[in-house]
This record gives C-alpha cells, structure tokens and sequence, in this order.
C-alpha cells in the first residue's frame, strides 16, 4: 500500500507541485517572519553595545510625570568625588531637526535625529573632515546628514530645536569605526555645550546625564552600587551594559509587536491555503475513485485507503515545509538588508540568522495545515466502495443539507462572538469571530453557487465557448464554492478595513463641517522618529492682532501625573475662544477663563473619573511641585474635545513650554486664504509647522488611512495570490478530469481558440464570483464593526464604491490570468488521446 501510494504520488508531478505551492507560500511567510525579527533583534543587541562601550556607568534624575529629568551642572562634581570614579562628563542630548538646502525638513525612517553636546570625549567618533564646534555658531554633524543633505565643512546648515531654526557653520564631519556614516541610520549634530543647553534643555547649567569612567579596579557593577548610595533615590544609576539590555529590550518589545502581525498575515495565507488544499484532495480523490475502488477490492481497508490519502498529504506538506523554509530564509534576509537600508543604509547588520523558532514553525504549521485539509477527503476515499471500480470515476453530487446547517451554526457563533469581542474589547473574540465567520460562509458557499454563478455567466455566454464555461463552472457547487471562498477571504478582509476608513473618514468630515468652527488649523509634523513641532506661545497673540481674525487659541499638552496615573493633560491658552469654535456646551457651572489651579472636564471624563463641579486632582507637571487643581466647569459630551484641560499658565510648567496646535476663526466676510497668507510668515523660520484651512487639514489627517489600507493590502496580497494558484489548480485537475469530454469536443468541431475562450469564461465566473462574495462578506463586517465603534467617534457609515468596483476587475483579469495555463494545456490535448483516456 506504501509503495502504491508513492508511485501514484510521483506519477502526478504536476498535481505534488500545485498541491504544495499554497503551503510553501504560507511556511514562507511564518519563517521569513521568524528570520527577519531575529536579525534584527540580534542587530540592534549589538548596535547598542556598541553605542554604551564606552560607559560604565550613567547617571541621571528620576523621570517626572513620565518626561525626563535634567540634573544641575554641580551633579559633575558630585559624582567625580565619588571614590572608583576616573572621570565623570555631563551629557547634553535632545532634539535636532536640520533643514536641507531645498528648505525641506530632512527625515529618517523612524532613526532619531539627535542634537548633543560636543564634549570632545567622544571616544567612538572617528572626524572625516574638519574640528568639534569652537563657536556657539558652530556645529559638527555626522556624515550620513552631511550626506543626506549634501553638506561639507564650511556651510550654512539651518537646525530646528526647541526654538525656530538657526543657522550654524559646518565645523567638521564625523563618523565610526568601520567607515560608517552614523550607528543606525540617525542624523546627529553637536553644538557647544551652552548653546547645547539652551537648544536641547531651554535651560542652562543643565545636563540630561553624566558619562562616568571606572576607575582601574573598579567594576561597572561595584561603581553603580557606590553612585547609588551615595546620589540617594532620587537619581537612576545604571551600567553601561543595562544601558545597553534596556535599549535592546525596548527595539525587541515593538519587533515582537511588527513579527505578531507578519504571522497574522501568515496565518491568514494559511487559512486561505487550507481551502486549496482541501479542493485539490477532494479533486485528487474524486479523480481515483475507481484506483482507489481497486484497491478495495484487492483488500485494502479503510484504514489503509485513508492512510493512503493522509500520506500523500504529510509528503506534500513536508516538502512544501522544507522548500518554505528555504524561501523563508531567503525572503527573511533580503526584508533585514532592505530594513537596513531603508532605515538609512548604516544599521550593520549581525548576520543573517536560522533561528529554531523558525524550522520548527515552518515543519509544524505546513505538515499540520496540509494534514488537516487533507483530512474529509481521506474520510471520503474510504467509504467508496469496491464496486465502483466497475463503473466511470464520476462523484455524484452530495446533498447540501448538513454543510447549510453547519455553516448557517458557524456563521451564528461568530457573528456572535464577534458582538461580544467588540463589547469586551477582546481581540481574541473579535479575531475568533471573524475566523468562524468566515468559515460558516464558506460552508453556506454552495447553496448559493449554481446561481450565482450561472447569473454571473450569462455576462460571458454570448458564443457557445461562453456559455459552456458558464455550465462548467456551475456543474460542481462544491468545487467552485471552495476555489471562490479562498479568494474571498483577502477581499473580504481589504473590504471590511475599507468600510471601516471609509466610514472614520465620513466622520470625521462631517464632524469638522458641522461642528468645528475653526476656519485655520495650525500643526506641526510628526516625524517617523516620532518628534514633534511646537512653536511659541506669544505667536497667538500675534495672529490675533492681524485683521479679519475673529478668535485664537492654542494647546499645549504632554504626559503628566494626574493623582499618581500617568495621564495626557492639555493646556488652553484661551478657553473661551475653545468653547466657540468647537460649540461646546455647559453642563456643569459656567464657562471663564481658567485660575491658575483650575481646570476644566468633559462630561465623559467627569463620568469615567467621577468628578464634579468643585472636584479636586493632583497633577504633577514636568517642571514645578505638585498642585491641586479644583474642576471649574464640565462641558457637555462632544466628539470634538474630551479630557481636561488646564489654564495657560501651566504651559510654563510643561517640559517643552510651548504649543502642539492653534485654531483660528476669521471674521464673517472676510478672505480665510488672505488671513492665511498673512498669518504663515510667523511660521517661516519652522517648516515643520503649516497653516492649513479646514478642508486641507482634514484631508491631512483622513490621507494616513489610506497608508494603513495600503500595508494592509501589500500584506494580503499574498492570500490573494494563493488563492489564485487555487483558481489555476482547480482549473488544472478539471482539465485533466474532463480530458476525454475535451477531446470529444474538439472532435465534433471546436477549435483550439474556442476551448481556450471555454476555460477562460469559467475561470473568470470562479474570480469573480469569489470577488461579489468577498465584498459581500466584508461589507457585511465593516458595517458590524462601524456600528460597535459608534461611541467611539464613528458615527458615519461610508462604502467605498469604487474600491469595490476595482476589486471586481481585477478580479476578472485574475480570472484571465490564471486561465493562461490550463488553457493552453486543454487547447493542446491531442484529440485521439484525450478521447481514449480513461
């Protein structure tokens, strides 16, 4: 039985081929996942090792309301006196944002760009040309931003702190052992200490941690515990080697969020692998119902039949594992080189590495995920009789009763434990649902096939080519319900995510229409190394005194304390102003202007907080004591602004003093574009920041959802491509099944070209259908989950018609495209032969 198993697997290279593809697709995906995190975890282990080498020991002031502390100028001689310490130099690091010669702000791809004091101990720098700043106008920059912005030693290079740009002369270039142009694609500046001081830390005779040097004798670990009790506990001591661990840890932590959603994917791409596999056994078996039936009756048993169909399976699924982990080796190392790269060509990389996470992923999932499809077509061989080796290898159609029942259950547990996901804000639940969703369709598929399809078909039937491709893909619901539903499960999922934006971004227009009174909004960028532009508070001041300006106001917030919990807390400048131009509503006491230990509540904060009027809160800033601040007012509930927000005298008190965004309202008749015009040059000398009238913003603020559906696509187009080798695979073993009814076709006249049109017509039918089934379903998702995020802000639901419309036509030249082969090879059966096969 073993060997008659073997030999009919090897005499159908084709169908081992085809059958295995969809796996080695989806193993590819899980190792390649598995290869590129490791690398990059090992990657950045080192980069930070190589960045503390030559600490052993730092300094610096316990964190206040989640932003960092600044130790005074005096901690340096504090710490050197301290016995086992060589050497002690205090560090100055922020924020620098350079401006390249075309007046753009010079970006990273998430790398910081970093501003520091030039303290002439930079042990790892290696100078390329030039000195170290000798001026307070004077910087020294790395050669990856001398590079990226085309400087050299000599010019003028624009830099943008804390405070607008500056102009500074290029003193030198510098760079690191090994020739290369910064530790990880970062772009960095250093100034003098003072100007480092003022720029960075917008205070003097500050640093943001000491360097300390060991003495000989001393360990790192034996400074650290001598520093630690004599600084007290109010300060942070680490070595440099947990300097080092930390920093690695955190990279890891986002990596192991970024490798969690590649397996998503993957493990979408599998799922979708399954309905291939599971078509492609059930063809296999309907195919050798009468060698089966033979071996029946030479004695084989069940079992052994099953047995038989289980370990073509594990073969299949094996070598596809072998050959995806292989593929996923390589895909793994060419997305670490082009993460290096792309991040800004100087992250070295530690060698591209096989973790075993990823062999034994990859054997796991591609033996199981081919075992379990293979499983009902293994049950269903075994029951066919001896019998049946007498008779044509034809499957008659099965009643559709037990699978409508089952899926119509399937789909019911989904639907409902996606409803209970989205109240329990579960993404177990949700993503459970979704799943068993998804499978319940897929079992309800084929009541609804044979007319769907034919309904389809008469678009495609206008010649008799047509119309047989259109009763070919209607002869077998079964067949062209799991080849549809494959391809329906990318598209419902790209689908639903667009309902979903579609609707956010429905809301959020009619939200800015109908409730947002501002005719200007001023904001700064948010670079990918996630810093942001601020600029100063005097400049409302300044906008409302320029003519047609009815009202201004700006916010300023970062993390605070609030009664012990970190917190987001916001600072108004006018608070009136606010309530005007977002309509907000009293709802407890009378809207004023903010006493400087006042605040004010949404009336969703003041329920989740259990507050009231007159209530009381403990905040505690960057800067200054904590202070109790007593609720004067609570506004009514909004979509527009929820939270708190303080008076503008605790702007001061923030660890960057000065405003995230402004709103302007102009008066009644007067120009929005001639007041914009005159308010952008306060913002001249910072290009990060933009004056935008209301409908550009949100524009702005809506186009990131495109980016989002857009990964989301690139990630499931992988599923989309399985599911049309699924397509082609169906269409492959069809032909080989209906070879003696092709060639009888060709003998009674049809030529070469009419029965390409044929198969051409069904695989279209197949896409297409699978298409109207995946834009079904997933507008039936995304419409569930608009109405589970109504409180959160989408209020609006939205359809994205000519999204839809596309995912149709390309649906039908998927439809072209995987006829192709099948095609030719149907066109190219040799008339005697195919009439003769048996």
């Amino acid at each position: 039985m073993l060997r008659a198993t073997l030999k009919s697997l090897l005499s159908r290279k084709l169908r081992l081929v085809l059958s295995a593809l969809a796996v080695v697709l989806g193993v590819m995906f899980v190792s390649g996942s598995f290869v590129l995190t490791d690398t990059l975890n090992r990657s950045f282990t080192d980069l930070f090792t190589n960045v503390y080498s030559g600490v052993d020991v730092s300094v610096t002031a316990k964190e206040k309301a989640g932003s960092p502390g600044t130790l005074p100028a005096t901690m340096v001689d504090r710490v050197e006196a301290v016995n086992g310490v060589e050497k002690a130099v205090g560090q100055v690091n922020g924020s620098a944002r350079a401006i390249g010669k075309n007046g753009k702000v010079l970006t990273t791809a998430g790398a910081p760009r970093l501003g520091f004091a030039w303290t002439g101990d930079e042990s790892q720098i290696e100078m390329r040309d030039g000195t170290g700043p000798k001026t307070d106008t004077q910087v020294t920059i790395n050669a990856f931003l001398a590079s990226t912005g085309g400087f050299k030693v000599g010019d003028q290079i624009e830099l943008i702190t804390l405070e607008p740009k500056k102009k500074f002369t290029v003193a030198g270039i510098f760079g690191y052992p090994g020739g290369r142009d910064s530790l990880g694609g970062e772009l960095s500046a250093g100034f003098t200490e003072p100007v480092a001081q003022q720029l960075l830390l917008g205070q003097k005779d500050t640093f943001t941690d000491i360097k300390v040097t060991a003495a000989a004798g001393t360990s790192q670990d034996q400074l650290r515990d001598r520093l630690s009790s004599e600084l007290g506990g109010d300060y942070v001591v680490k070595t440099g080697t947990q300097l080092a661990k930390d920093q690695a840890d955190q990279i890891q932590e986002g990596l192991k969020f970024f490798n969690y959603i590649l397996l998503a994917f993957a493990g979408i791409a599998l799922f979708v692998g399954i309905f291939i596999i599971l078509n492609t056994f059930s063809i296999i078996v309907a195919q050798r119902t009468r060698e089966l039936a033979l071996l029946r009756s030479m004695g084989a048993s069940r079992g052994q039949v099953i047995g038989s169909v289980v370990l073509e399976a594990f073969v299949i699924g094996l070598i596809a594992s072998v050959v995806g982990l292989g593929a996923g080796f390589g895909v793994g190392a060419l997305l670490a080189n082009f993460f290096a790269t792309f991040g800004g060509g100087n992250l070295k990389l530690a060698g591209i590495g096989l973790p075993m996470s990823a062999v034994i992923s990859s054997f796991a999932v591609g033996i199981v995920v081919t075992l379990i499809a293979a499983v009902m077509p293994a049950l269903r061989a075994s029951r066919i009789a001896p019998v049946a080796a007498m008779r044509e290898a034809a499957t008659p159609d099965r009643p559709l009763t037990r699978p409508t029942v089952a899926g119509a259950l399937i789909l019911a547990a989904g639907g409902t434990a996606m409803g209970f996901g989205f109240v329990q804000q579960s993404l177990v639940l949700i993503f459970g649902g979704v799943l068993a969703a998804f499978v319940g369709v897929a079992l309800l598929t084929p009541l609804v096939s044979r007319p769907m399809v034919s309904l389809i078909g008469r678009l495609l039937s206008w010649s008799m080519p047509g119309l047989l491709g259109r009763r070919n893909s209607a002869r077998n619901p079964r067949r062209t319900a799991i080849t549809a539903a494959a391809l329906m499960v990318g598209i419902a999922l790209i689908t639903g995510v667009s309902v979903v934006l579609t609707s956010a971004t429905a809301s959020i227009t009619k939200l800015a229409d109908t409730q947002v009174r501002s005719d200007l909004i001023i904001s700064g960028e948010t670079g990918a190394d996630g810093t942001s532009a601020h600029f100063a508070v005097d400049t409302i001041d300044k906008i409302k005194a320029k003519p047609g300006v009815r009202s201004a106001f700006g916010f300023a917030g970062e993390p605070a304390l609030v009664n012990d919990e970190q917190s987001w807390v916001s600072s108004v400048t006018d608070v009136l102003a606010m309530q005007q131009q977002f309509g907000l509503q009293a709802k407890e006491g009378t809207f004023a202007p903010l006493g400087a230990t006042q605040m004010a509540i949404s009336e969703d904060y003041a329920t989740q907080k259990n507050l009231k009027l007159g209530s009381t809160m403990r905040i505690q800033l960057a800067k200054g004591e904590a202070t109790t601040f007593t609720v004067a007012f609570v506004w009514a509930k909004s979509q527009v602004m929820q939270g708190m927000v303080l008076s503008s005298s605790a702007i001061e008190h923030l660890r960057i003093p000065q405003l995230n965004n402004a709103f302007v309202q102009v008066n009644s008749g007067a120009s929005v574009t001639d007041v914009q015009k005159s308010i952008e040059p306060f913002f001249a000398d910072n290009p990060e920041v933009s004056v935008q009238d209301r409908s550009a913003f949100v524009k702005q603020q809506t186009s990131q959802f495109d980016t989002v559906l857009l990964m989301i696509q690139i990630l499931l187009a992988l599923a989309i491509i399985i599911a049309v080798l699924g397509v082609i695979n169906t269409l492959a073993l069809s032909v080989i099944e209906r070879t003696r009814e092709l060639g009888l076709l060709r003998a009674i006249g049809m030529r070469r070209a009419q029965v390409m049109r044929m198969i051409t017509v069904e695989s279209i039918v197949i896409s297409v259908f699978g298409a109207v089934l995946g834009i079904a379903v997933g507008t039936a998702l995304g419409v569930a989950t608009v109405a589970a995020l109504k409180d959160e802000g989408i209020t609006e639901l939205g359809f994205p018609w000519m999204t839809m419309v596309q995912y149709l036509v390309v649906a039908a030249v998927v439809g072209v495209v995987a006829a192709i082969l099948p095609a030719i090879r149907a066109a190219r059966l040799n008339v005697l032969d195919a009439i003769a096969y048996e």
